[in-house]
């Protein structure tokens, strides 16, 4: 079964953290072959509040198998970002949309990880279609001072697994 681009980017990170001041750009090196993707600005970012770049991995038919995108958000002064509870709205969103959708979906418990030099929370989320494994989807929530990250991937099942090594690459050489 293929799954629409527009499955694919269900989630818009950059809602959920509060934005107000100015941010330097991320430094991100995509994986040959994935395409970048221009984003159109949203209100939400206005004046540089948010960063956003998405890159996608297509099939020879051009077909998206996995798309992974990056978000900075600037953090109001003296807020203090609770990266669990973003991280649990934000999987409670992926597992709402993708049953409206029909989809059942089964979700780690959010753990420790890391995302580049920073410590971070992380969560993957499996969809399922009649029992059987379609999509898979991963949660990274991080901060640094005063910026928020999120990296969301998402691809079909096969290309997700053969992606690992790819997104273990951008996880790594970020320069947050």
């Amino acid at each position: 079964m293929r799954l629409s681009f527009k499955t694919l980017c269900l989630l818009a990170p950059w809602l959920l953290l509060p934005a107000l001041a100015e941010a330097a750009d991320p430094v991100i090196t995509w994986p040959v072959g994935w395409q970048i993707e221009a984003l159109p600005e949203s209100p939400a970012q206005g004046a540089g509040k948010v960063f956003r770049q998405r890159a996608v991995k297509n099939d020879a038919g051009g077909t998206p198998l996995m798309v992974m995108e990056l978000t900075q958000t600037q953090v109001e002064s003296g807020h203090q970002v609770n990266l669990q509870a973003v991280l649990l709205e934000m999987r409670k969103s992926v597992q709402k949309d993708f049953g409206r959708g029909g989809y059942q979906s089964v979700c780690t418990r959010i753990h420790e990880t890391t995302l580049s030099r920073l410590a971070a929370l992380e969560t993957t989320c499996t969809i399922t279609e009649n029992g059987r494994h379609v999509l898979s989807q991963t949660l990274v929530a991080a901060t640094d001072g005063d910026k928020a990250y999120v990296l969301s991937y998402a691809g079909q099942a096969a290309a997700y697994a053969e992606s690992q090594e790819e997104v273990r690459s951008v996880r790594s050489s970020l320069q947050l």
